[in-house]
């Protein structure tokens, strides 16, 4: 087992052995917590009591963070000519679609959402094994096939994210930076898990929010007490 750093023993001595806080006292205690030189991200991790193998249990979905994510985000839009000022407007780093299209297919990844429109989905399909497993792929789901180009450019610039269950059955997201304040922090990370609680399947039976943690990069988890969550 790896031996911890001076910062990481500091970090645990402030976390209560086996209590589960409330989200305000959750948000306060990740910026104390966190001891880095660089702003880290605030992340939160949600275990659903879903089996995400069956379709109908399958919890994806989209929630706007109202204090946005604290990260620069790098958008390209894949679009046809008429649409490319725009995407330009609204603040894309990057726009074309046949040049970039190329440039995906020899391993230029460096973006971190890609926007398009279902008019060109089939050129873009072609690159579903490189930008699949790297997450991605444009998705109607999630806004990022979209005739309207503009707002979700502007959306996904102002803090709009997507978020699904993975095979473990945990919803991983960020939800802001250290830097935030905790106000901040709790109002985004009540975003994300009122968004959750929406989302629930009807298939899924008993206890639907297992366990909540909010953390920030290289800090130990902090155990949220899901009964304290309003609205969830």
């Amino acid at each position: 087992m790896a031996r911890l750093t001076k910062n990481q023993k500091t970090a645990l001595s402030k976390i209560e052995v086996g209590k589960a806080y409330t989200l305000e006292e959750a948000s306060a205690l990740v910026k104390d917590i966190t001891n880095v030189k660089f702003d880290a991200s605030v992340d939160i991790d949600v275990r659903l009591g879903v089996d995400p193998r069956k379709a109908n249990q399958m919890v994806r979905g989209i929630a706007t963070l109202p204090h946005g994510t604290g990260k620069t985000v790098r958008v390209l839009v894949l679009c046809t000519p008429d649409k490319e000022e725009e995407a330009k407007a609204a603040g894309a780093d990057h726009v074309g679609l046949d040049d970039y299209i190329s440039k995906i297919e020899g391993g230029w990844t460096d973006i971190d959402i890609i926007i398009t429109m279902p008019s060109v989905m089939a050129k873009v399909g072609r690159l579903g094994r490189i930008l699949g497993p790297r997450n991605l792929m444009p998705n109607p789901k999630t806004g990022t096939v979209t005739t309207d180009i503009g707002k979700a450019v502007t959306d996904v610039k102002a803090g709009k994210i997507d978020f699904k269950v993975d095979k473990t059955g945990i919803i991983h997201t960020s939800v802001g930076k250290a830097s935030f304040p905790a106000e901040k922090i709790y109002e985004n990370a009540l975003e994300v898990l009122q968004t959750i609680s929406k989302l629930k399947p009807s298939a899924a039976k008993g206890t639907y929010f297992k366990s909540i943690y909010l953390s920030s990069t290289m800090s130990p988890g902090i155990q949220i007490e899901t009964k304290s969550v309003v609205g969830i």
